[in-house]
């Protein structure tokens, strides 16, 4: 039974986990940062950087005290080393290889985006590869097809925009607040979904890919005209009806086990709603972390580590912190796709 460290510091949340290999989660501590980022409407990377120096010693000494180890009890420390904001990647890393030399443990450098697309399989121990893994947050809206640890051959990517940074710019926009996600979910339950003609960006057109900064660009266009709750209801249905059409593309290309979700929207529950029904109607079994382990977290860099620790993936302490960092990096470039792609 192996016990694994996550570290995780990559944008504005600062965690540690301790998860064994059996997916028994031994200890999480989380520290947010919501509240020095709100007066900007959005993540500041000097001030996240900063406060993960602040606190993640502490966290990671509480998390011991919590799962009632010592570090020496530990099997090896995971710590994402990428894609980020890279002052807050680089703490964490670099917290990680400074406690894996102290301590004499293996060090793994975790792929955020493999954090989330293997964190469903923490807690549903019954998900087998191949899957199909919608991977859709702040930076990044993809789908994979994750044939293994380690292993991924991605189908579609977005060409400008993530979803989650739509739903971000769109809060701002309409002045509902930061984090954004949660805020268009709220204001959206009070509004009307046709209230609105916005476009649904490439759908019906067959392209495998996404594009959500013209339907963000619409929003900015009818402020005022409409009530807020109105257009971010019909916002967030049109993403899901982005997220659904290309879903269904790629579920005509591959045969996976099961449709999976994961990443900060996979928290939202229209999105989550819409997919268990494409699910359904391909006769797939669907798939999500728990609402808490869709945002980012350690649990998911610590069950990284042991994915990767039973497979005897480990890492050099000269592993570099990496701002862009592809699960897929042999994929084709994409057309008018910027580096996030």
């Amino acid at each position: 039974m192996a016990l694994i460290l996550g570290l995780e510091s990559s944008c504005d949340e600062t965690a540690a986990a301790l998860v064994e290999s059996d997916g028994t989660i031994r200890a999480h501590k989380l520290a947010r940062q919501e509240a020095a980022h709100r007066p900007y409407g959005g993540v500041v990377p000097e001030i996240a950087a900063r406060a993960h120096v602040e606190v993640l010693g502490p966290l990671v000494e509480a998390a011991l005290e919590e799962a009632g180890v010592t570090l020496d009890q530990v099997d090896a420390i995971a710590a994402t080393a990428g894609p980020g904001l890279i002052g807050g990647v680089m703490v964490g890393l670099v917290t990680g290889k400074a406690l894996a030399l102290a301590a004499n443990k293996p060090l793994i450098a975790v792929n955020h985006l493999e954090g989330h697309g293997l964190s469903p399989r923490l807690t549903d121990r019954n998900l087998q590869f191949p899957y199909l893994l919608l991977l859709v947050s702040g930076g990044h809206c993809q789908l994979l097809l994750v044939e293994g640890v380690g292993r991924y051959r991605r189908l579609a990517t977005t060409i400008d925009d993530a979803a989650g940074e739509a739903f971000d710019k769109t809060a701002k926009i309409l002045g509902l607040g930061f984090p954004g996600g949660p805020a268009v979910e709220a204001a959206a339950a009070k509004g009307n979904p046709k209230a609105v003609q916005l476009p649904r960006p490439l759908v019906g057109s067959g392209e495998p890919h996404f594009s959500f900064a013209g339907l963000k660009s619409a929003v900015a266009r009818i402020v005022g005209q409409y009530s807020a709750e109105d257009i971010a209801a019909s916002f967030q249905q049109a993403v899901v009806d982005c997220l659904v059409d290309r879903t269904r593309i790629a579920l005509a290309k591959v045969r996976p086990t099961a449709l999976v979700v994961a990443g900060g929207v996979a928290a939202n529950t229209a999105v989550r709603n819409a997919l268990q029904a494409l699910a359904a109607s391909h006769d797939l079994p669907f798939v999500a972390p728990p609402l808490w382990l869709c945002t980012d977290n350690a649990a998911m860099i610590a069950w990284a580590g042991v994915e990767r620790h039973a497979a005897g993936l480990f890492d050099p302490l000269d592993v570099p912190a990496r701002p862009r960092w592809p699960l897929d990096p042999q994929a084709e470039k994409v057309r008018g796709a910027g580096v996030k792609a």
